[in-house]
């Protein structure tokens, strides 16, 4: 495996990380509190492989411009803005989510997740739209 690899294994783990915030968000409702308790560390796990991922990627190759012209341009930029202040928040509320339900404060960890769910899920979903629009879309010659 190669550095220029990172990209789709960052947007597979991305895309796996919604998956299991869904799942878990479905297991709570249903009450299944063990299962949501396991989905949830998971995906707080795989969150950490893509941070690390991203981390090692951009060590080595940089910052990766976005050379489409036109309207996807203006798209892209418009996600990645929103998607980037939002995922320097995600490490924290993720954290001090987990947190608040391992000590058992589990009206605090409602409270919070609230909005740590919304936000998370927001980032892991828009990190492979980022991937697409930046590794996949061709520009129309």
């Amino acid at each position: 495996m190669s550095v220029h690899d990172l990209p789709l294994v960052n947007a597979t783990l991305n895309g796996l990380a919604t998956i299991l915030l869904l799942i878990g968000y479905t297991l709570i409702r249903q009450r299944k509190i063990n299962a949501h308790h396991r989905v949830m560390w998971t995906a707080f796990g795989v969150s950490c492989a893509f941070l690390v991922c991203y981390l090692v990627y951009h060590y080595n190759v940089g910052s990766v411009r976005f050379d489409k012209p036109g309207t996807v341009r203006t798209i892209y930029l418009c996600i990645l803005a929103t998607h980037t202040v939002l995922a320097a928040a995600v490490p924290f509320l993720a954290i001090i989510t987990l947190r608040r339900a391992v000590a058992g404060k589990f009206a605090r960890h409602r409270a919070i997740a609230r909005w740590t769910f919304p936000i998370w899920l927001y980032v892991s979903l828009t990190g492979v739209v980022v991937y697409v629009l930046l590794y996949q879309v061709r520009p129309r010659l």
